[in-house]
């Protein structure tokens, strides 16, 4: 009797069991090390240094607050030094102030020494011409200009043209010839001043400025000049005499004629106006000279003082 053949045995040669998650290397890889090495080694660094010393975050606080204390001594420091400071500092001011105005009070005492002297010598140079003038030392001292001046006259007030160039690319004011800059020159101020003489005038005075014989109109640059003192316009001519006479003679007379050339060609501006009274001041300086006649062959005892 045939017995029947048993199968063979294949566990031998049986294969393992295939994990379920084999097809997932990948994500089982990332499960199983979670963490990187590099992470890893940071974190076992950051474990011996705690364990060695203090925390990084509170030596940060340590650091801070230690600068903090040290910019609250700078402030202290610094401000306990002002407070020394000030007094100091209030008191060289208070000198200062104190020096200042003891340098003002000098300037008042010499000014008012300088008009007192001014006042001495004008009266000084009237009793001379007095004393030299004999009869007419009134009339000596009113032509000299020694001595204030008011009655009849007129009012000449001489201005620039409207928006006169300030002489920019036309050069300074001109002594003599035309100008077309619309500004009064020192030469049309002289010839003014001379016809306002050959109209009749006894005294003259130009913005405040007394004329005398020695009186000089000239310019420097853009400003015109009555014994070196610089005049602004509009420009205010006092002349005192017969005002009737003198409104008159000097409108008709050559320089009156020319003032209104001016006036028509170039623009500049003046009025002309009698007054009851002007008064015009002394001369700020003058100096007074004394002539001597000398002997001739002739009569060697004639002379004159």
């Amino acid at each position: 009797m045939c017995g029947m053949s048993q199968p063979p045995n294949n566990r031998s040669s049986a294969k393992p069991p295939v994990r379920p998650d084999a097809s997932m290397s990948l994500l089982t890889h990332v499960m199983d090390h979670s963490l990187d090495e590099g992470y890893a080694e940071a974190a076992a660094r950051r474990e011996a240094e705690g364990t060695s010393g203090l925390p990084r975050n509170l030596k940060a606080k340590l650091a801070l607050a230690a600068g903090l204390v040290l910019a609250a001594m700078v402030v202290t420091l610094g401000a306990a030094q002002a407070r020394i400071a000030a007094p100091v500092l209030a008191k060289e001011r208070e000198e200062l102030i104190s020096r200042v105005e003891r340098a003002d009070d000098h300037a008042d005492g010499v000014e008012k020494d300088i008009e007192r002297l001014r006042d001495d010598v004008a009266g000084r140079q009237r009793a001379a011409l007095k004393q030299h003038g004999g009869d007419q030392g009134e009339l000596l001292a009113l032509l000299s200009g020694a001595t204030e001046v008011r009655g009849p006259g007129i009012k000449l007030t001489v201005d620039d043209a409207k928006g006169a160039s300030t002489g920019n690319g036309n050069g300074p004011r001109e002594s003599a010839g035309f100008s077309d800059t619309g500004r009064l020159r020192d030469r049309d101020m002289q010839r003014i001043v001379n016809g306002l003489w050959q109209a009749g005038a006894e005294a003259v005075a130009i913005n405040g400025q007394r004329l005398t014989a020695l009186s000089a109109i000239r310019a420097a640059g853009d400003a015109i000049l009555v014994d070196n003192k610089p005049l602004v316009p509009p420009y205010e001519i006092l002349a005192v005499g017969d005002k009737k006479r003198l409104n008159t003679e000097f409108q008709d007379s050559v320089d009156g004629q020319y003032l209104h050339v001016l006036q028509e060609s170039y623009g500049i501006r003046y009025t002309l106006s009698a007054e009851n009274e002007v008064r015009l001041p002394a001369a700020s300086s003058l100096t007074v000279r004394t002539a001597t006649a000398t002997a001739t062959a002739e009569d060697p005892k004639k002379g004159a003082s």
